[in-house]
């Protein structure tokens, strides 16, 4: 993959993350109130803090590792079946999906450390980065470190694109989309994680029978 590609895949896969509902979100909504639309942007600048490292580490702690077809292999298999059963996941909840812009409690952390912290202890989190995560690095690893580094960048752009929008929504008062508009983003978004995950079994399969 060439650049371009991979900072406009690795932009969509983050989108498309960062767009369903969790603790991240939760925590943007509740810190907007108290703080304003800065809140956004600050959470997900210690968002970007803590996968950097995990960048960092996987790109030069693991990747004599990684360089197994076997081990590259699995990797693919499992952050493509990850990919797939997200999406598949994603598009089952449509029909009751709502982007709910209120509530949530508030927290005594400044954002940035915050934002770092809720990362860290949600589960799925860690999955993502063990599965999918690790295996787009192997995609963009592929470009040397400026691929590592354009992948990394674009993930970062997806989280702080919709988070600040978020946070500018709330911040204001009102909504500027309805839930059928959010339903149809997510939608689209959904459909590009099964193919992204179809796409990873395959650079897999190819690493072990070229």
């Amino acid at each position: 993959m060439n650049l371009l590609a991979i900072a406009g895949t690795s932009f969509l896969l983050g989108f498309s993350g960062a767009m369903m509902p969790g603790p991240l979100l939760t925590l943007t909504i509740a810190e907007t109130v108290r703080r304003g639309a800065i809140a956004g942007p600050l959470l997900i600048f210690g968002h970007a803090l803590l996968e950097g490292v995990l960048v960092v580490a996987l790109f030069f702690g693991l990747a004599r590792w990684v360089e197994n077809p076997g081990v590259f292999l699995t990797i693919a298999l499992l952050g493509g079946g990850m990919l797939v059963w997200m999406g598949v996941g994603m598009l089952r909840q449509l029909p009751s999906l709502r982007l709910q812009l209120s509530g949530g409690e508030k927290t005594r952390l400044h954002p940035v450390p915050a934002g770092a912290l809720v990362s860290m202890a949600n589960p799925y989190f860690t999955l993502w980065w063990a599965t999918v995560g690790l295996g787009y690095l192997l995609v963009a690893r592929e470009a040397g470190a400026a691929g590592v580094l354009v992948f990394y960048l674009a993930h970062i752009a997806a989280d702080l694109v919709w988070y600040s929008f978020v946070s500018g929504t709330v911040n204001v008062g009102r909504r500027f989309i309805s839930d059928r508009v959010y339903r149809g983003m997510v939608a689209v978004c959904a459909v590009f994680l099964v193919g992204f995950g179809c796409y990873f079994g395959y650079c897999g399969l190819t690493q072990v029978n070229g």
